[in-house]
């Protein structure tokens, strides 16, 4: 089963969608796939916080900033994939990154990891409603997060939004 999850900064989409790995697990076997590339101090101590968030969950943390398709460690029965903005910004934007098959690249990388997993719980940011300058590179960046977005709710079996901690279903039940 693939489960997307959005929801804006600070919505509670993270500790629903923890939550929800642990009661989907059968097999207490869980993976975290981490996405944030720790560029600085911001994002250190937000890779922080989503470690003590996870701490005693039962989760298997794998670091992957990009080329998802590539992960060699084991995949347990229920994945969690944090989060697909990180991912389309590291590989627009890194060295290491498919730039313009950036889309192709994450979408690949998804279909490897339902292959390998019974749940695949995704999470990605609603950050289209946001009032921010947008330079060429943002635009960039916006339509590619909303292609990712379009492309696995389309394989989904279950898509929500969570506001204010509150999971609204726009696809499928749980």
């Amino acid at each position: 089963m693939i489960i997307l999850i959005t929801g804006g900064s600070g919505s509670g989409k993270s500790e629903y969608a923890e939550n929800l790995a642990m009661k989907l697990n059968q097999k207490d076997e869980m993976t975290y796939i981490a996405t944030m590339h720790p560029y600085g101090k911001e994002t250190l101590l937000k890779i922080e916080r989503h470690k003590e968030m996870r701490k005693g969950k039962g989760f298997e943390t794998i670091e992957c900033s990009y080329a998802l398709k590539d992960i060699t460690k084991p995949i347990h029965s229920t994945v969690l994939l944090e989060c697909m903005s990180n991912l389309a910004a590291n590989e627009l934007y890194m060295d290491q990154g498919a730039k313009e098959n950036a889309l192709k690249e994450m979408m690949d990388g998804i279909q490897v990891l339902s292959t390998k997993s019974d749940n695949l719980i995704i999470i990605s940011n609603e950050i289209f409603n946001e009032d921010m300058e947008q330079d060429i590179e943002m635009t960039t960046y916006i339509q590619l997060l909303a292609s990712v977005n379009k492309e696995i709710g389309r394989l989904a079996n279950v898509v929500c939004e969570v506001v204010y901690s509150i999971p609204v279903f726009y696809k499928g039940k749980l």
